[in-house]
C-alpha cells in the first residue's frame, strides 16, 4: 500500500489493488450558513471544485472517494445547495466514479447522489483499507486495519511568544488504547488498528489539533492513543509526535 500526500487538496492518493483519491469535508453551502451568523462571503462554490477537478487531473485516480460532508447545512438544504450540488455531482461523475461515505451534514445528499455511489454511514472496507466519515461508531469489520477517517477538520497551529507562526491543514496519524472511549474493540485487534484522520477539504474549516487530541468528540477520537499520534502536513510532511508539540508549548 502506497500513500500519496497531495497538497493542492488536501488529499489522499491511496494505491493498493486501485489508485483512490480521497477527499474530506467539502462543506459545499457553507457561505450561506455563514451568512446567517453575519458572516458574508461570495460562494467559493465555483473555485472549489475546480480546485478537485485539478486534483483529480493531478493524481489521475481510478475512483473518488468523498468521506463525507459534501453539503454544510443540516438539517436542511439550502437555496445555494439546491442550485449548486447537482453541477458539482454531475461533473465529478462525469469525470471518473464516486463513493460516498455520508457525514453528519449529508442530510439529503441521496437527492443529488445515486444509490450506487452511497456507502454505508459506519463505513467500509475498500482494497483493504477501511472509511469512514467519523461522525458514528464505525462498523466492527472496520478495526484490524488502517481506518481513514473525516469529520475532524484537523489544522495545527504552532504559536511562538508574539502569536500564530504556523497554521496548517494536518493528518492525525495515531493507534487506538484498549480500554479507552466507548468502543468495544476486540483485544486482538487493537494493535492492529490505526487511525488516519484527514483535514479538510474545504478552506475555510479547521479545528486546532491540540483540541481534538485532548478534548475528542468523536468515537473514534475518544479511544485514540494519543501518546502515539503523530503529526503529518497535507504535502506529507512529518512533523513529529503530538507529545512533542505538547512539551514545546509548555516550554
Amino acid at each position: 500500500m502506497k500513500l500519496e500526500f497531495i497538497r493542492s487538496g488536501p488529499a489522499l492518493v491511496i494505491e493498493n489493488e486501485e489508485r483512490l483519491l480521497v477527499v474530506s469535508d467539502l462543506h459545499f453551502g457553507i457561505e450561506a450558513d455563514l451568512a446567517a451568523h453575519g458572516l458574508h462571503f461570495a460562494s467559493r462554490s465555483t473555485e472549489r471544485l475546480e480546485r478537485l477537478m485539478r486534483v483529480i487531473d493531478l493524481t489521475d485516480p481510478d475512483r473518488l472517494i468523498l468521506l463525507g460532508d459534501i453539503k454544510h447545512s443540516i438539517p436542511s438544504l439550502t437555496r445555494q445547495e439546491y442550485h449548486e450540488l447537482p453541477g458539482v455531482m454531475e461533473t465529478l461523475r462525469s469525470r471518473l466514479p464516486l463513493l460516498i461515505f455520508p457525514g453528519n451534514h449529508d442530510i439529503g445528499i441521496e437527492r443529488f447522489a445515486k444509490k450506487t455511489e452511497i456507502c454505508p454511514r459506519d463505513g467500509a472496507l475498500i482494497n483493504g483499507i477501511a472509511f469512514l466519515h467519523g461522525h458514528m461508531n464505525p462498523a466492527p469489520d472496520l478495526f484490524g486495519n488502517l481506518i481513514v477517517v473525516g469529520h475532524h477538520h484537523p489544522l495545527l497551529a504552532l504559536r511562538d511568544e508574539v502569536g500564530c507562526a504556523l497554521q496548517e491543514p494536518a493528518y492525525i496519524r495515531a493507534g487506538l488504547m484498549a480500554g479507552k472511549g466507548d468502543l468495544s474493540v476486540p483485544a486482538a485487534k487493537v494493535a492492529q488498528t490505526r487511525l488516519l484522520f484527514m483535514p479538510a477539504f474545504n478552506e475555510l474549516a479547521g479545528y486546532d489539533i491540540s483540541r481534538i487530541v485532548n478534548d475528542p468528540f468523536s468515537p473514534l477520537s475518544r479511544c485514540m492513543d494519543s501518546k502515539s499520534a503523530e503529526i503529518i502536513l497535507a504535502d506529507g510532511t512529518y512533523i513529529g509526535p503530538f507529545s512533542s508539540l505538547v512539551q514545546d508549548e509548555d516550554g
